[in-house]
C-alpha cells in the first residue's frame, strides 16, 4: 500500500465524484446537493483526475458520461468509502463499548450463583459485544490478569492477596459450605449436620493447591477436635466430577453452598450446623484496563 501516494488524495474529492455520478453525471445537481457553486466542485473533479493521471468523465458529451477509468474508479472506490464509512461508525461503537470484546475468568462458584444474571444483563445493554469465558482456578485467573489476557475475573479469592499484586475487586456474594452425601448415607436424614460427625467419614476435597479457602476447612476440624480423613487418591477439582464420585459411594463432599443449583441423581446436600466459616466470591480486574466494554460490565456489575 502506497501510503504516501494516496496522503496526496482528498478523501472530499472522492466523495465529490460519488455524488456527481449519483446524480445522473451532472455536475449542477451534485453542486445543489453539497451546497456549493459548480465552478468550485468542477474544480475539485479536475484536481481529483490531476492527482490520478486519469479522466473520469467525457465532458465533451452530453450529458456528461463516465470514461472507462472512471467506470473502474467508480466499481472500486463506492465500496472502499462504504467501508471507510463503517469503519468510522465501527470505531465509534467501540469507543462506547457497544461492540468489542470481553473475557471473563469464572469458576464453578461463579457459574452457580450470580454469573447467569450478570451475563444476561450485560448482553441485554450490549448485545454485540462478543465474550470470551474461560473455566480457570484462582491462579490461573490472576495470572492471566497480569499479563492483560484477562479483562475480569470472578473468583474466590482473599482479598488481602489481590492488595498485594494490585488489583481492583469488587464483592459480588457471600456464601457458606455444605455436605453432599450419597442418597441413602446414615447421615443424610438430618437436616444438618454437625461437624464433629465428619469425623472418620472419607471426604474429597478441591485440591487445596487449586483452592487454598479450602485450608480454613481443615482448621475448622482441627478446632473441633478431629483431622479430617481425606481421600488423597482423587485430584478432583471440578464439581460434576466431585459430585459423581459421592453419588458412586466414594465419599462425602465438601463443596460451597452454590452446588446445591446443581440437580444430580444419587446425592444430597446438607448444611453444617456448626461451621462457623464463610467465602466470598470477587470481581477481579486490572486498574489500568481502559476497555469501555469492562466498564460497561462494572457498570452492570455495580450499579449506582
Amino acid at each position: 500500500m502506497d501510503l504516501l501516494r494516496l496522503s496526496s488524495l482528498e478523501i472530499r474529492q472522492i466523495c465529490y465524484f460519488l455524488k456527481v455520478v449519483e446524480c445522473g453525471n451532472s455536475f449542477s445537481r451534485a453542486a445543489e446537493q453539497l451546497h456549493i457553486d459548480q465552478p468550485p466542485l468542477s474544480q475539485r473533479i479536475r484536481a481529483l483526475e490531476k492527482k490520478l493521471d486519469v479522466q473520469l468523465f467525457n465532458r465533451r458529451k452530453r450529458p456528461v458520461q463516465l470514461t472507462g477509468a472512471g467506470e473502474v474508479f467508480l466499481e472500486k472506490v463506492r465500496p472502499a468509502i462504504a467501508q471507510i464509512e463503517q469503519a468510522i461508525a465501527q470505531a465509534q461503537q467501540a469507543e462506547k463499548g457497544e461492540i468489542g470484546h470481553l473475557s471473563v475468568g469464572i469458576a464453578s462458584s461463579a457459574a452457580n450463583s450470580i454469573f447467569p444474571l450478570l451475563l444476561k444483563q450485560f448482553r441485554r445493554r450490549r448485545p454485540h459485544v462478543a465474550i470470551e469465558i474461560k473455566e480457570l482456578t484462582v491462579e490461573q485467573q490472576l495470572n492471566l490478569l497480569e499479563k492483560k489476557q484477562l479483562d475480569i475475573g470472578l473468583e474466590v479469592v482473599s482479598p488481602s492477596l489481590l492488595d498485594q499484586r494490585g488489583f481492583n475487586w469488587h464483592i459480588l456474594s457471600e456464601e457458606s459450605l455444605v455436605v453432599v452425601l450419597p442418597e441413602g448415607h446414615s447421615l443424610s436424614s438430618d437436616a444438618q449436620i454437625p461437624l464433629k460427625a465428619l469425623k472418620g467419614e472419607p471426604l474429597i476435597l478441591p485440591s487445596i493447591q487449586a483452592f487454598p479457602f479450602y485450608q480454613s476447612f481443615l482448621e475448622q476440624c482441627a478446632q473441633a477436635g478431629f483431622q479430617p480423613q481425606l481421600l488423597e487418591s482423587t485430584t478432583a477439582t471440578w464439581m460434576l466430577t466431585i459430585l459423581s464420585m459421592v453419588a458412586a459411594d466414594v465419599g462425602l463432599a465438601i463443596l460451597p453452598s452454590n452446588v446445591q443449583a446443581l440437580q444430580r441423581d444419587g446425592v444430597v446436600y446438607r448444611e453444617i450446623s456448626d461451621l462457623n466459616l464463610t467465602r466470598q466470591l470477587l470481581a477481579i480486574w486490572r486498574d489500568d484496563n481502559e476497555s469501555a466494554t469492562l466498564k460497561h460490565w462494572l457498570a452492570v456489575m455495580m450499579p449506582d
